[in-house]
């Protein structure tokens, strides 16, 4: 029973060390070409390699955080480091001010974690039942936002805050709940909006109005 026990186990592990979003690479490396006209799923080889392709350092300094939300985004992900292409992983710097919002969006293509680098946040996401799983996090702890599923963190706090996410995806995707309906390109209709939110006309163009690309 103990034998059956540990093979369990060491399958259970061998399962979880499978568990990616992206398909596994077949080779070495495969630095993405991002000037190339060939679409793939993901990004073709480029042949001159070199160790600035696994390099960067845009995560070492806070971003600004100078603008509605009072939070910025900056990713290390493949269009950033070619060299992630096919690896399957990616990372991201969160800064945020305070009172600060990362606002609720999902990444379609991958499962989130993050580290508490500086200050405390509130964060949660939903599950499919509509069940929010929320947290206070601070320096030092970590938090995970299963793949797919809409999230947010916020800096209630005083001073700034930030952290550093981790995906098991190259490039995981970022889709805005807000942006994504309210700022579309074609627009989403405005009776659909309306019937979803309960809102009126008025309402939905005063919030496409806001969350408008700026030109």
């Amino acid at each position: 029973m103990a034998a059956f026990g540990r093979v369990l186990v060491m399958m259970a592990i061998l399962m979880l060390t499978r568990v990616s979003a992206d398909p596994d690479l077949l080779q070495d490396l495969c630095v993405a070409d991002l000037t190339s006209a060939v679409k793939v799923n993901g990004f073709t080889c480029k042949s001159n390699v070199t160790e600035e392709d696994f390099f960067f350092t845009g995560l070492a300094k806070p971003g600004a955080t100078n603008n509605s939300m009072g939070s910025v985004v900056t990713a290390a992900n493949v269009q950033k480091i070619p060299g992630l292409n096919t690896l399957g992983v990616s990372l991201a710097r969160i800064d945020y001010a305070p009172g600060g919002l990362n606002p609720p969006h999902t990444h379609p293509r991958a499962t989130e974690i993050v580290f508490v680098l500086e200050g405390e946040l509130d964060v949660g996401f939903i599950t499919t039942a509509n069940v929010l799983v929320s947290k206070s996090i601070k320096k030092g702890e970590i938090f995970v936002f299963p793949r797919g599923l809409v999230h947010f963190q916020k800096n209630n706090g005083k001073v700034d805050a930030a952290v550093i996410a981790a995906f098991n995806s190259q490039l995981p995707g970022t889709q805005s709940i807000a942006a994504t309906l309210f700022a579309a390109s074609p627009t989403v209709p405005d009776n659909v909006l309306t019937k979803a939110f309960q809102i009126g006309t008025k309402e939905v163009e005063k919030i496409k109005s806001k969350l408008a690309p700026k030109k």
